[in-house]
């Protein structure tokens, strides 16, 4: 019987230089598996997907990308630039935050007019955006009348559980 025979099928013998540890980490990695749960990434927009097996974990996420950089969606728009990292709005009393994780849109569909813009007053229960998970559309309501003085999101931009989208003062 050869070596290889009698080793578990998933780990391969050590090649010239490399030890038998290196060779079952190596080995362990299942890069079809990472493909797979990086390609549902972009499917559903989540920024990160973790999966257990057999006590095995793995996890992929990645940074959130901004077409264009931000530097021109902030020079091509009139509205406020979005939240930086460094404000802290999660006590203001006029903040929405996202019910769920998606995708958010600030229109009901492309090239459309916005629900709402920076200056806009709205009452309570009136649509503010939609947040679409698992290919349904959800409409965001307005918690509270006032006046839209902030929009710290961009159209088609993932969003996570009790994230940030607007400000009504």
């Amino acid at each position: 019987m050869n070596d290889r025979a009698e080793r578990p099928p998933n780990l391969e013998a050590p090649q010239a230089g490399e030890t038998s540890d290196m060779a079952n980490l190596k080995s362990a990695i299942d890069a079809d598996l990472i493909r797979e749960l990086a390609k549902l990434l972009d499917e559903t927009g989540l920024s990160e997907i973790e999966f257990e097996r057999n006590g095995e974990r793995v996890r992929v996420a990645r940074r959130a990308r901004r077409p264009g950089g931000a530097a021109v969606a902030a020079a091509a728009s009139d509205a406020p630039p979005p939240a930086a990292a460094g404000d802290d709005l999660t006590g203001h009393p006029g903040l929405v935050t996202s019910p769920m994780v998606g995708t958010a849109y600030l229109a009901p569909e492309p090239g459309a007019r916005a629900y709402v813009e920076v200056g806009s007053r709205v009452r309570p229960g009136e649509t503010l955006l939609i947040v679409e998970a698992m290919k349904t559309m959800n409409q965001i309501p307005a918690p509270r009348g006032g006046t839209v003085t902030r929009i710290l999101i961009e159209d088609g931009t993932p969003v996570e559980f009790g994230e940030p989208l607007m400000i009504i003062e």
